[in-house]
């Protein structure tokens, strides 16, 4: 069937060519149809034989119909669980305007400082809110859950303590008894790659000794329990150690923060400050730390600089200790964090402010005082003397089975263990809540309370009650009416660039369209307001889609089993290569730890490698692009030994299908090793080859990418793995939900599906799609590559193509040509912000040269404005060549010009005004995108770190500063 035959066909919405278009294309690349286009692209060798065994493709109306009752199995019960995750209000006006707005989750990570201001202001004020309710100087953006969170920092601690010592490594890591069950399993995971030993146990008995590195507290406990851990962090502190607190992000507005009594490192969730459970996530944890740490804190920390017209500017700081320019030496492999759950929990802060957060955890406090009364008045034990949210009511298993009924029956979810039930209470719970709990437990004393006793004042010593302000910037206090937030969130929006107003050709980030019918169930309740640790009877209908997903995704890789729970790419690498790891350790080779990685490898692909306790041993790569089989030939038979894996990403980094992958896999295979594929580049290959086709053996899938999650202007992503049967019983496990392998490996991520409500999206794209249309996104989007490389490569050389001259779905464009006139890639990337579009992937995987994917989403007349700009940049870049431009002062050099600059009365540059904002035609039909400010000073805003909102004498101050510094 054409592709335009049915016009509810949802790939006619999804794919941006149309039937008369496609000919015009094929014409410019000279194919003589789709199908040839792709013979001359996918080696014959590796090509699917078979159409995938999906399911046929559902209208956007089927799906939603279809997903309803699906959504129907899921029972939203109230869940008191705790344990991490509470229940929570999102306010309407951050829903609506950050959480379903695309001009919100279609951004991109904000590498491009001077298009991104508006997100980097809501990260930064995320950080301010962190670093003020923690009491540490440092926070960073937000990571990936709070277990990842408790693991970076033992990561860290360890580095650390361990930098100058050259003596036997001082390892061991003490974990209170009292931090969650999930969070010591991650650590463990984390842990034993790197030789890391892991004692959990009492704080009161713990006796620290001379391997002891640092300790990690939680606060509150996991049974709730409010502890003073003061002297246990002074005695630590006298042992030079380390020490990290788990804390309640929303406890800390009543509680000491941990920052006051000497911790070093805070970490947490916030999911609590208006993110939907979503039956575990995706949510932003925090890190908060001393000053001390500032150059090692893993993730993305946002900060302040300047920018060419010396004016105050956002950027994300610290890049040099990203994976693409330290490798194996990076600090952290996390690279996709959780930017649009952190933006959505910092509005919930703006919008609250501090005594609005204050008035919520103290709501909550006293609904768990009052509860408290009651539960004595009935008899009952409740052990915790000392609570913010949580009681732990002691009883035998009889009174627990008669609890746990009464509260099923009345759709209510409390947390149990063998000899106690735990209620942990949340901003949701009003009055007749508290009643509905209060009924359950008298029904099984067969007494009744009449009405809720309402404690006055707070249950918290002094010695344990916050004294000091938090949140005291203007920004929290300035937009408490939904009018003001409303145009404080608008305001922040349009200041950034997204795929709401052109494409944003990212290589390797595949930013293509996430559709809404895709992302509007995830607002459901029925999907939203679950518990991660429900009985699995109430989550049918995520289970029934989980089982549905890991199948359509094991046909599309050819494998045979799949994990979701990585809940980020490098999350996906880092398992998969644990599983790897667990197979050979199974078979009793221990020592088998090298992994072959190729020159042109993601930088996330080292860093992954080397915390799973492995050796990276770097495989060459010829002048065409491609992996070195002879050098991988060599140092697979020289390691054969301890060969563990071959890292490969396919199609390669370098955009290109290369054709001797097979005989690169039957190598590593020969000598005892496993191939992982990185699955970034899925997108060349869904239904026309795939992972298990080139023979590997496990690989991570980019949900973000491939599947139509969006970026989310950093996050989230979703990074599940898909197995063969040998490295299947080694899936990760979970400790409170049966999933895995049957000798699977510890968990690796906090929930057991990972950010699981997103996986909806992905679902919905392959539901939708259908086994046609999987396959035509694929064509699309290796059609759209090669029709811009048709229009550019007569002015500009194309890197890298493969046999027959063909690139797969991306292309690298070749810069360090124009490096003598004085024009560099960075140059080129910020002239495009003029023409209104986002740079192209910038010195990656080549350094001077950039990486442009347009995906299968876009229309022709978007790829052919992306090429016009890039073609009169060239004509720029040959005016300066020629002398007819400044080679100092020129439209590249200046870029990008703001409106501020092009309106003022003062304009020194050698020209015009329209030629630096309105370069081409269509800008001046209205809708041109501008930067709000200029070329941002990376080099100042490292030297003067700054990632707190600073108040505005700071700016002030700051510009009399450069000034002087202009003037020396």
């Amino acid at each position: 069937m054409s592709k335009n035959a049915v016009t509810d066909r949802f790939v006619n919405r999804h794919i941006g060519i149309n039937e008369e278009e496609l000919q015009d294309m094929l014409k410019a690349v000279n194919a003589k149809s789709l199908d040839d286009l792709i013979f001359q692209t996918v080696p014959d060798s590796i090509r699917l034989k078979k159409p995938l065994k999906l399911p046929t493709s559902l209208s956007e109306f089927e799906y939603l119909r279809e997903l309803k009752n699906t959504a129907s199995k899921n029972k939203v019960f109230r869940s008191y669980i705790g344990m991490g995750y509470n229940g929570t209000i999102t306010p309407s006006v951050i829903l609506r305007n950050v959480f379903q707005n695309p001009g919100w989750y279609t951004q991109y990570t904000p590498y491009q400082a001077e298009i991104a201001q508006g997100r980097l202001e809501a990260l930064l004020n995320f950080q301010t809110m962190v670093s003020d309710l923690t009491a540490l100087p440092i926070a960073n953006a937000s990571l990936l859950d709070e277990g990842t969170a408790a693991a970076e920092a033992m990561h860290m601690f360890y580095e650390l303590k361990n930098k100058r010592n050259k003596g036997e490594a001082i390892n061991e890591f003490f974990v209170s008894d009292k931090v969650y069950e999930h969070t010591i399993d991650i650590l463990i995971t984390r842990a034993k790659p790197i030789g890391i030993k892991v004692v959990v146990g009492d704080v009161k008995k713990y006796k620290f000794n001379e391997k002891t590195f640092g300790v990690l507290l939680q606060y509150p406990g996991k049974d709730g329990i409010v502890e003073d851990y003061t002297k246990f962090t002074q005695k630590a502190k006298d042992n030079e150690l380390y020490v990290t607190v788990a804390a309640d992000i929303l406890s800390l507005a009543l509680l000491t923060p941990p920052g006051e009594w000497g911790a070093d490192a805070v970490v947490g969730n916030t999911q609590r400050l208006g993110v939907p459970m979503g039956y575990g996530g995706p949510h932003a944890a925090y890190f908060a730390c001393k000053e001390d740490f500032k150059r090692v804190i893993p993730g993305r920390i946002i900060g302040v600089s300047v920018d060419s017209q010396g004016d105050p500017a956002l950027r994300m700081a610290l890049q040099t200790r990203e994976q693409h320019i330290r490798r194996e030496k990076a600090t952290s492999n996390i690279c996709t964090a959780q930017a649009l759950l952190a933006i959505m929990a910092g509005m919930y802060g703006v919008y609250h402010g501090p005594k609005g957060i204050e008035a919520i955890a103290k709501r909550i406090h006293t609904n768990t005082q009052a509860l408290n009364n009651a539960l004595k008045k009935l008899g009952f034990v409740q052990k915790n003397s000392l609570f913010f949210d949580t009681l732990n009511v002691a009883t035998d298993s009889k009174t627990i089975a008669q609890v746990k009924k009464a509260a099923l029956a009345a759709k209510i979810n409390f947390f149990y263990t063998e000899n106690s039930i735990q209620i942990s209470l949340d901003e949701t719970v009003i009055d007749s809540d508290l009643m509905d709990i209060i009924n359950v437990f008298a029904s099984v004393k067969k007494q009744s309370i009449a009405k809720i006793t309402t404690p006055k004042g707070l249950k918290i010593p002094l010695k344990l009650k916050r004294t000091s302000e938090f949140m005291a910037h203007p920004v929290f206090s300035m937009h408490h009416t939904e009018t003001k937030m409303m145009r404080y969130i608008k305001n922040l929006e349009n200041k950034d660039l997204s795929l709401t107003h052109s494409m944003i050709p990212l290589g390797s980030c595949t930013m293509k369209l996430n559709a809404a019918t895709q992302l509007i169930p995830v607002s459901w309740e029925e999907f939203a307001n679950i518990h991660p640790f429900v009985p699995a009877n109430q989550a049918k209908g995520y289970l029934q889609i989980f089982e549905e997903l890991e199948a359509y995704l094991c046909e599309i890789t050819g494998f045979s089993a799949c994990s979701l729970q990585p809940n980020s790419g490098a999350q996906g690498e880092y398992t998969g290569l644990l599983t790897i790891k667990a197979y050979h350790e199974a078979r009793g080779e221990y020592h088998r730890n090298v992994a072959l990685i190729p020159q042109s490898a993601h930088g996330t692909n080292p860093a992954s490698a080397v915390m799973a306790g492995m050796q990276v041993v770097v495989v060459k790569c010829d002048d065409n692009g491609n992996i070195d089989v002879a050098d991988l030939r060599e140092k697979a038979e020289k390691h054969k030994e301890k060969l563990s894996c071959l890292m490969v990403t396919y199609p390669s980094t370098h955009g290109v299908f290369e054709t001797a992958i097979k005989e690169i896999c039957k190598i590593i295979h020969d000598n005892g090793g496993k191939v992982y594929m990185d699955g970034a580049n899925m997108n060349a290959q869904v239904g026309l080859t795939s992972p298990g086709a080139i023979d590997a053996d496990v690989c991570h899938l980019n949900l973000h990418k491939t599947f139509a999650i969006p970026h989310g202007g950093g996050g989230p992503g979703m990074g599940p793995i898909c197995v063969n049967d040998s490295l299947a019983p080694y899936l990760p496990r979970h400790v409170f939900v049966k999933t895995g392998g049957r000798k699977g490996i510890n968990a690796v991520s906090s929930a057991p599906w990972g950010s699981a409500s997103i996986l909806l999206i992905s679902y919905a794209y392959i539901k939708m799609l259908g086994k046609e249309g999987v396959l035509e996104a694929t064509k699309y989007a290796i059609l759209n590559s090669n029709y811009i490389k048709a229009k550019l490569e007569k002015v500009f050389q194309v890197l890298y193509t493969g046999d027959l001259g063909r690139t797969a779905h991306e292309l690298i464009i070749d810069l360090r040509p124009f490096k003598a006139l004085g024009v560099s890639a960075e140059d080129v990337a910020k002239r495009l912000i003029d023409y209104g579009f986002h740079a192209p992937t910038l010195s990656f995987p080549v350094a001077g040269t950039i990486m442009i994917e347009p995906t299968e989403s876009e229309s022709k007349d978007e790829l052919d404005r992306f090429c016009d700009a890039i073609l009169q940049i060239r004509a720029e870049i040959d005016e300066i060549a020629t002398g007819e431009a400044d080679a100092k002062s020129n439209v590249l050099v200046n870029s990008p010009h703001t409106i501020a600059m092009v309106s003022s009365d003062k304009w020194d540059y050698p020209y015009s005004r329209e030629k630096a904002a309105y370069p081409v035609a269509y800008l001046k039909s209205g809708s041109k995108f501008w930067s709000v400010v200029g070329r941002v000073n990376n080099a100042h805003g490292d030297r003067n770190l700054i990632c707190i909102c600073p108040p505005i004498e700071a700016y002030e101050s700051q510009e009399e500063e450069d000034m002087v510094g202009l003037e020396n």
